[in-house]
């Protein structure tokens, strides 16, 4: 019963907090006096949302990051800048850009041998409004930097019915910089275990538009044995108008990322020396080498008053190299894509407004692989064990209404149609060397909000999910020989998933000594059918038959005196199996025909809680000097279905100092940070593996955070 006393008190905090909201002076739902440290939410629009959107009208669970909420972060990994957010569990692997991402349990599974190290699941992730996120619904963190990050939208909610697979969330990244005139910014950071960053940005306005560049080199060495990494990234936009309607933008990104993977521990290791490698990684030398590049081209066009269009073209090839498991693979690959979208907006009568949207996704990737063995140096050896091509395609089209009465109550209805193709074909193969399957579905969605002032709503919303199997889950077991006869496995199906979801966002401008409060409580219910589960390590996939996802997530940014700011965020949820059996036989064959029966267990992979709280104060008179401190814990979790391997639970502490546009002379200026992370040197499992191979009786699960760590930045730039 103590979770449903938990949840019972972060409600009777939200309604304390709505009830405040008619205790605020008269006439405080009109706008107030501009200030950097109040977040007016009503004037915040979510491209994310597929339309422009104010965040007041959206049925759904939102949350914006801008440059303030990132100015504080090392900037190397997703998880720094991620960490605020109610109901995303971002987790560093081992200290570098590779994560562990979750939003409300969707891409919990993304951890193991076959869940490939630098990818995740089940969330779609966009850097400039182009997918980052496979057609299978892998994504890479390769070509995402979070230091070029400008700001940082992310739908909490399944977003399946605008964004089809694998949108258990949403993450949509700009790298657009804010500029009038031409500027330049050289930036340099240092830290604890060979940390080394290197960042330059520019801009000049062109025309009606603008041209920006970065370049970022990071390498670190890091804090546990075989785990070095080092990337370079380009990054260039071109913003245009045509004419005085339409807007035209072209993204270029490139990099070159090598990373070794020190891979997991028993818990046995883990408290010997967490520093040290797994030995397998570290003989075989498991690493990923990656070198791909992006080219994206939109248009937007407003045809009259109340039409508009815009679509999107991109394309984005791969070659990647790796030493795993036991093998050295080359892939070749190419992902290619678009969108068009028709937009209509009009008033059917007074105090009515609608507006609505139709549009359609395209996305193909197809490409070679070859594994070989592995040299005496861990290079590429001499024979070819593997010549496969792999690939998928996904087709979608959807439709959304939004009708809105006195300005007040709108309604949202809309749905969409994915069709996902996978296909599969295998040169060295005699028989069966060829094989396809498609899946589809149709996902509807209803939403409902009322604004009671400009500054506060309430919301509810009811929709479905799809989530296929990504590539390499596709694999057939090994049981009987299934992966002499299967080239893709049939047993899987796709995740399917029905959510319904209430909350609200407010804003309350008070003057005085709190300048304004902004809270944000979302309560979910998610019931899922075909979750996918690995097995030993990830080697290969099955399903759960049904899981259950219940949770509440709050936030609140509280604003002192516009120098002080208090922010916190928690996330508490039950997450478990309804259905689920497992068929031993897939473990030993002398088991044929006994099950486990892990139904009731917890969902393996997500901690029932985790938070967040920091303090940043920036007092005028220091002329530009900030200070942060902030606090992150998450609890206790199951790395396992059978609920008998536990990840601890962990705190830790980080804190940083630092200054920002000091002007030198004229319109040189300069900025500095220093921080210092996991203060208390915190000893912890910053990640694990889910339902890991179990060697010599004990499963090897756990990867280690990073102890103590150090970093200073300094920045010059000319504007």
């Amino acid at each position: 019963m103590m979770y449903i006393r938990k949840i019972a008190l972060l409600a009777i905090i939200s309604c304390l907090l709505f009830q405040l909201s008619y205790a605020q002076p008269e006439g405080s739902g009109k706008r107030v006096k501009s200030d950097s440290t109040v977040y007016y939410l009503n004037q915040i629009t979510v491209s994310a949302a597929r339309y422009p959107e104010e965040i007041m009208r959206i049925p759904y669970a939102v949350t914006v990051l801008g440059k303030e909420q990132l100015k504080t972060s090392r900037g190397y990994g997703l998880d720094e800048i991620l960490r605020t957010v109610p109901g995303v569990l971002a987790q560093s692997r081992y200290g570098s850009q590779d994560v562990r991402l979750t939003i409300r349990g969707f891409g919990a599974r993304g951890a193991g041998d076959r869940s490939n190290s630098g990818t995740s699941r089940g969330v779609k992730i966009l850097v400039d409004g182009i997918p980052e996120t496979e057609p299978d619904g892998r994504t890479s963190f390769d070509l995402i930097d979070p230091n070029i990050a400008e700001n940082v939208e992310v739908i909490r909610s399944n977003a399946s019915a605008l964004w089809g697979n694998a949108s258990g969330g949403v993450i949509n990244i700009s790298t657009v910089p804010d500029f009038s005139s031409h500027f330049i910014t050289a930036s340099e950071t240092f830290g604890s275990y060979g940390l080394n960053n290197f960042i330059l940005r520019t801009g000049t306005p062109l025309g009606q538009g603008k041209l920006y560049a970065s370049f970022s080199n990071v390498n670190f060495q890091g804090w546990r044995r075989h785990s070095q990494s080092t990337r370079s990234l380009v990054n260039i936009g071109i913003l245009t108008k045509p004419d005085e309607s339409s807007a035209l933008g072209i993204f270029i990104a490139g990099a070159s990322d090598v990373f070794h993977i020190p891979g997991p521990l028993t818990k046995a290791q883990f408290d010997a020396d967490p520093q040290m490698a797994n030995p397998t990684y570290e003989a075989r030398d498991e690493r990923r080498f990656n070198r791909l590049g992006r080219i994206g081209v939109s248009f937007e066009d407003d045809l009259s008053e109340s039409n508009s269009i815009s679509a999107l073209a991109y394309i984005n090839p791969k070659y990647l190299q790796r030493s795993e498991r036991g093998t050295f693979r080359d892939f070749t690959r190419y992902h290619t894509g678009g969108n068009f979208i028709f937009r209509n907006a009009f008033n059917p009568a007074n105090e009515i407004e609608n507006r609505f949207s139709i549009g359609m996704d395209e996305a193909y990737q197809d490409g070679a692989i070859l594994f070989y063995s592995l040299s005496a140096v861990n290079g590429r050896g001499s024979e070819l064990r593997d010549n496969k091509r792999e690939g998928a395609n996904s087709f979608g089209a959807f439709l959304q209404n939004e009708i809105t009465f006195f300005g007040k109550l709108s309604l949202t209805l809309g749905g969409r149609y994915d069709n996902i193709t996978y296909f599969n074909e295998n040169y060295l193969a005699q028989t069966n060397n060829y094989q396809k399957k498609s899946f589809e579905k149709f996902t509807p969605k209803a939403g409902l909000v009322y604004r009671i002032t400009p500054l506060q709503s309430f919301y509810a919303n009811l929709g479905g999910g799809i989530e296929v199997p990504a590539g390499n889950e596709t694999d057939p077991a090994g049981t009987y020989g299934q992966d002499t006869v299967y080239l893709i496995n049939p047993l899987l199906e796709p995740i399917t998933s029905t959510t319904f979801e209430a909350g609200t966002r407010h804003t309350l401008p008070l003057g005085g000594f709190i300048t304004s409060v902004t809270y944000d409580v979302a309560f979910y219910h998610i019931r899922i059918k075909n979750d996918i589960i690995p097995y030993r390590g990830g080697r290969f996939f099955f399903t759960a038959g049904r899981t259950h996802r219940t949770g509440v997530e709050a936030g609140t940014v509280l604003n002192f005196f516009r120098t002080l700011v208090l922010q916190g965020s928690i996330s508490y949820s039950i997450n478990k199996y309804d259905e689920y059996k497992v068929d031993s036989v897939h473990y030993n064959l002398s088991k044929a025909g006994k099950f486990a029966d892990y139904s009731g267990n917890k969902t393996a992979g997500v901690p029932d809680i985790f938070y967040n709280a920091g303090i940043t104060w920036s007092p005028a008179f220091l002329m530009g000097i900030y200070l942060n401190v902030d606090f992150m814990g998450v609890g206790r979790y199951f790395a396992d279905d059978a609920n008998k391997t536990e990840v601890p639970a962990y705190n830790t502490l980080n804190a940083s100092i630092g200054f920002e546009d000091l002007r030198v002379i004229g319109s040189l200026s300069l900025k500095g940070r220093v921080s210092i992370n996991n203060l208390t040197d915190q000893k912890y499992a910053a990640s694990a593996f889910v339902n890991p191979d179990v060697v010599g009786g004990s499963p090897v699960y756990l990867e280690p955070g990073l102890p103590r760590n150090i970093s200073t930045s300094v920045s010059i730039g000319f504007n």
